[in-house]
């Protein structure tokens, strides 16, 4: 098959443009510092082929700056400490299958005592690697070497050519999962307000438990962001946009969770009345309408959260605040109207009180105002967690924002957040 130059360039300009992508960046950034550290390691290295500085570099260059430092400490610690290991059972013991079996189960031990983490098996490849040599004093300490020159080497690499911040990558997902509600909600209200078979209310049970793993992974690349904003000189209130990401996603998993008891509530409600409708005609179409309204300020809700301080902020406050109160009426109205189905029959009074009880419980989480004081108070929370654990640091941040104006940070979290 042959590439035709046009399309091969085509391809390329778009690989490039997509460099915002995390899978992208990493990609590129990973393979431009284990070259660079194999280079500088062929120079100061007295192996011949010195591939653990490029290894190093290439599991320590993460995507982030604040991972890049604590991955590069983790795996340092984890090969010095393997590299002393292996020294020792050289001189005691030598390479057997039983001293094989104690330097593996020592160095697994060791790594667990000195907290390397995920690096807890490269202990034991460091030590491995080192006893299985003929000059094991010369390759250990070059193999620590070549450690040191792949950290370091990785590090300088995200210090100089600073990573990106991955909040607009995270407010995406967010996004996308309040889309994803949306369109459960309206399918569920347009089966309301007819007659569901108990099978079409059933799968749409199962969408709303398919949700968890959405966000499972949007939590995965809100954590990312969060890790892209620590440590980060570009990011004047880092803290601010975590909170204010965090607590947003928080909320729509506790929307999505009271979705699944809604869909859970309908589908037993088809049980009951099959074949007959959900609803009177009437409520029905009011269910349906709040619905309707309610998956709308999902959405606005998701857009305010994942919103810079400007304009857009505030048109998406007032969209949301404008459909929160069109929800409410539609609410009142169907309180009333359910209220006088019961009262005709009360073989379903339960039900309906749950179908009630659920919506209202998702409007109070989507409020303006309720939002605005959780999210201060999430806010305190975290500053005061971190004074608490970082006391000489928290003094130096202090000093460092004398000159800046006071209260900024709660008057631009009154603003993210109404």
């Amino acid at each position: 098959m042959r590439v035709v130059p046009g399309e091969w360039t085509a391809s390329v300009v778009r690989f490039v443009g997509r460099h915002r992508e995390p899978v992208v960046v990493q990609t590129l950034r990973s393979a431009a510092a284990a070259t660079i550290a194999y280079v500088v390691a062929l120079r100061v290295s007295p192996e011949s082929a010195p591939l653990t500085a490029p290894l190093t570099a290439l599991l320590v260059v993460q995507v982030t700056l604040y991972a890049t430092i604590k991955t590069g400490i983790r795996r340092v610690n984890s090969v010095v400490a393997g590299v002393v290991i292996a020294i020792g059972f050289s001189v005691l013991v030598g390479l057997t299958w039983w001293s094989l079996g104690l330097i593996i189960l020592a160095s697994l031990a060791v790594g667990h005592l000195v907290r390397v983490s995920e690096f807890v098996p490269e202990v034991a490849i460091s030590a491995m690697l080192v006893l299985g040599v003929t000059r094991v004093g010369d390759t250990a300490w070059a193999r620590v070497l070549e450690t040191v020159v792949g950290a370091v080497v990785g590090l300088t690499f995200n210090l100089l050519l600073a990573p990106p911040v991955w909040v607009e990558a995270a407010g995406e997902s967010i996004e996308d999962l309040a889309r994803r509600v949306r369109q459960l909600m309206l399918r569920m209200g347009e089966e309301a307000a007819g007659r569901t078979p108990v099978d079409h209310a059933t799968a749409r049970l199962h969408e709303a438990r398919r949700l968890d793993h959405d966000i499972v992974e949007v939590d995965a690349a809100l954590q990312q962001a969060e890790d892209s904003l620590r440590l980060n000189p570009r990011v004047r209130e880092g803290l601010l946009h975590r909170v204010v990401l965090r607590t947003g996603l928080d909320t729509l998993e506790i929307c999505t969770v009271v979705l699944r008891v809604l869909a859970r509530s309908l589908t037993d409600l088809a049980k009951e009345r099959d074949p007959e409708p959900l609803f009177a005609p009437e409520t029905g179409a009011a269910l349906e309408r709040l619905l309707s309204e309610i998956a709308d300020a999902v959405v606005s809700f998701a857009v305010l959260v994942t919103t810079d301080v400007s304009v857009s902020a505030e048109s998406a406050e007032t969209r949301l605040a404008t459909e929160l109160r069109a929800a409410t009426a539609t609410r009142d109205k169907l309180a009333q109207l359910l209220l006088a189905e019961i009262q005709q029959d009360a073989a379903q009074w339960q039900l309906h009180g749950a179908v009630l009880t659920e919506v209202n419980r998702i409007l109070d989480e989507l409020d303006t105002e309720h939002r605005s004081r959780r999210l201060l108070e999430e806010l305190d929370r975290c500053t005061r967690e971190e004074r608490e654990r970082m006391p000489r640091l928290t003094r130096l941040r202090k000093y460092l924002k004398r000159v800046r104006v006071p209260g900024r940070n709660r008057e631009a979290v009154s603003r993210r957040s109404m």
